[in-house]
């Protein structure tokens, strides 16, 4: 559900709730442009999770590939050709 920036404004965040019972996202507009998704606060907790879960997954994948460095002067290295590449 798409609801204008100015509707908040007038309507205040009770606004959601009313949406919430249709919709699980809200996605505001502001100047006839999508700007922000609004979710329920459960709902972001479980997407938080499910992101930190995935870091996690990858770091150890790294570890697993013995992609990661312990020498600090490689590491700056890397960030350093890294920032050249960006």
């Amino acid at each position: 559900m798409t609801v204008m920036a100015n509707d908040i404004k007038t309507k205040g965040v009770s606004l959601f709730d009313t949406l919430f019972e249709k919709f699980s996202e809200v996605i505001i507009s502001v100047r006839g442009k999508n700007k922000y998704c609004v979710i329920p606060y459960e709902e972001y907790e479980e997407y938080r999770a499910y992101k930190l879960d995935m870091a996690h997954k990858e770091v150890m994948e790294d570890i697993a590939n013995e992609k990661y460095h312990t020498n600090t002067q490689k590491h700056f290295d890397t960030l350093k050709e890294a920032l050249k590449d960006a």
